[in-house]
């Protein structure tokens, strides 16, 4: 085994609001590595000179790696003499392409933290397509079909809950149809237009275990009818029949994240990821 695979490395994120980008950065990183392991610590809202100055001694006791997203040009010179200093490896997320854009705009920038988060229409869009999901999972109003940006069909356990919410979380209004053989189909789903529909569908001997694993979970008998491979076959090729018939995209999830089919989805349906922050006219 080899030295980094037995070593635990330590990658500290700060940053003077909730540290969202640099932590996805860590996570992206370190999901490189399976066989590594690591701590990640969180240092974030640091606006005074002290408590960062405690957060970066920690980070040296550890020899971690420092990932940081400030806006604040002193607290960003204090980290990067800090790091220098301490012989530490510093990666300034933000700052880099703030100074890249002011050059080409001749824009200053806010120079304000947490700017991301503001309660601007963009945050209150996303609460209300959050809501939207909710509301309309697992087939409970077939009238929300009509008001739906994406419409997501899939027989049990093809992650139509999760899928609706994290595409909820980029402003998009979801809803959700389980599909069942030989059940009835709401007239509502004829009336949406193909190209808002999304068939999800999965590997029958995948399926199986996924619905295994789901009735141990539960305390119960794992062999059911619920997870019986001939129905789910027959399951998987109803749902198929039905996709066929309305001529919406077809998603294997099988070996997919949420987060990859959620982008699939938005490339097969050419919609916008609106869920960052966007400067508003005042």
């Amino acid at each position: 085994m080899s030295k980094a695979a037995e070593e635990i490395l330590t990658i500290f994120v700060i940053s003077d609001s909730a540290g969202e980008t640099a932590t996805k950065l860590a996570q992206a990183t370190m999901a490189q590595y399976p066989t590594v392991e690591f701590n990640l610590f969180r240092k974030t809202f640091m606006s005074e000179k002290a408590t960062l100055l405690k957060a970066l001694k920690e980070a040296k006791k550890l020899n971690a790696l420092i990932l940081y997203t400030m806006i604040n040009e002193e607290l960003v010179q204090l980290i990067r003499d800090f790091c220098h200093e301490s012989n530490l490896f510093g990666f300034d997320v933000l700052t880099a392409p703030v100074l890249e854009i002011e050059k080409r705009t001749d824009v200053p920038p806010t120079r304000e933290p947490g700017a991301l988060h503001h309660l601007n229409k963009n945050y209150f869009k996303r609460i209300e397509a959050m809501e939207f999901a909710v509301k309309y999972d697992d087939g409970k109003d077939p009238r929300g079909f009509l008001e739906a940006d994406v419409v997501l069909l899939g027989v049990s356990r093809t992650s139509k809950t999760p899928l609706s919410l994290f595409l909820a979380n980029k402003n998009l209004k979801v809803a959700n149809l389980p599909l069942v053989p030989q059940a009835h189909i709401p007239k509502q789903l004829w009336e949406v237009d193909k190209k808002k529909i999304v068939g999800l569908t999965n590997d029958p001997n995948v399926l199986n275990g996924i619905r295994k694993e789901r009735m141990i979970a539960y305390g119960l008998n794992p062999d059911t009818a619920y997870s019986d491979i001939d129905k789910i076959r027959a399951e998987l090729e109803f749902a198929n029949d039905l996709y066929e018939k309305l001529g919406c995209v077809v998603i294997n999830v099988a070996s997919l994240s949420i987060e990859e089919t959620a982008s699939m989805i938005m490339n097969a349906l050419d919609l916008e990821d609106h869920s960052y922050y966007t400067m508003e006219a005042e």
